[in-house]
């Protein structure tokens, strides 16, 4: 039997079966120490194989994975050795952040964004808690999104109090696979409620047959979409590591910089101290926002003592 995995908890998971059953699943023991360098063989979204365990009690055995068309990482909290899968099988990502309680730094969005570009996957950005906003940041917002789409971004603003932007979100989430990720406190659960028709996602824990709770720090969940499509469920993150991107390939994960690397005068160019750099003047031309080549500096510095 073939299957989606939606859920996790290190080491039982949730299978959804092409039929729609749902299922308690497990790994064989060999399949799980062949070949796996990530801390979870197994992320929510990847397609298995699996056989019946025990009828009764409706467990499986799960002896097979598909190859997946794309996956999202980032190093493991618990081992900086390790990466850690996040999920898999995407249409595009979701990122939720907000302008103000909390604010969600620029740093954060970037790196989201650019561990997205590095796996191909579709991102979108989305500024909710609109209703909260003054003035000053309903510009600064209007700012983020200008910046955001003119390098090719899908930017949108939202409120769940007065409803503001949520049927285009609707509408971009239809039949799609979509990640859904942002801090604590940027809206992510109470959003998720609203879109499965106000299903508590709080209240859902997980069966006595885990043996142990969820690490909520740790692990996604899938949810059905009521009009079609899924939406993947982040745990609310602090920060994104960056996994597996030497240094000298970061500008190629910046699209604004990407299409001027071949015009640098050096092959190597990191765009820091470098003559004849193209990215560093259209920086100081304000083709590339001032911002985005923080981001970029402050991220290259931080894999800058990475051995490749």
């Amino acid at each position: 039997m073939k299957g989606i995995v939606y859920k996790s908890t290190g080491s039982w998971y949730v299978v959804k079966s092409s039929t729609g059953v749902f299922y308690k699943a497990r790994l064989k023991g060999k399949f799980k120490m062949d070949g796996f360098t990530s801390t979870n063989p197994i992320a929510v979204g990847d397609v298995v194989e699996f056989e019946m365990e025990d009828e009764v009690e409706g467990s499986v055995m799960i002896f097979n994975i598909e190859d997946r068309k794309n996956y999202v990482n980032r190093i493991s909290p618990a081992n900086k050795r390790q990466h850690h899968i996040i999920a898999s099988n995407l249409d595009q990502s979701l990122l939720i952040a907000t302008i103000r309680d909390p604010k969600t730094s620029l740093g954060f969005i970037d790196r989201f964004l650019l561990t997205c570009e590095a796996f191909h996957i579709p991102a979108i950005v989305v500024f909710n808690k609109s209703d909260l906003y003054t003035e000053k940041d309903l510009l600064l917002s209007e700012e983020r999104q200008k910046m955001y789409e003119k390098i090719g971004y899908r930017v949108l603003v939202t409120s769940l109090t007065n409803g503001s932007g949520l049927d285009t979100l609707n509408q971009l989430l239809h039949q799609k696979v979509t990640l859904l990720s942002g801090h604590s406190g940027v809206g992510k659960s109470s959003f998720i409620n609203h879109i499965l028709s106000g299903a508590n996602i709080k209240t859902q824990e997980v069966s006595e047959w885990s043996g142990k709770g969820l690490h909520t720090t740790t692990f996604a969940e899938m949810y059905d979409l009521p009009n079609g499509g899924v939406i993947i469920d982040t745990p609310g993150m602090r920060e994104f590591a960056i996994a597996d991107i030497p240094k000298q390939e970061l500008s190629h994960y910046f699209p604004e910089m990407r299409a001027l690397v071949s015009s640098c005068q050096f092959n190597n160019c990191l765009h820091i101290n470098e003559p004849g750099c193209a990215v560093k003047d259209a920086v100081l031309n304000g083709v590339i926002h001032e911002d985005r080549y923080i981001s970029y500096y402050n991220i290259l510095e931080s894999i800058q003592e990475k051995e490749w």
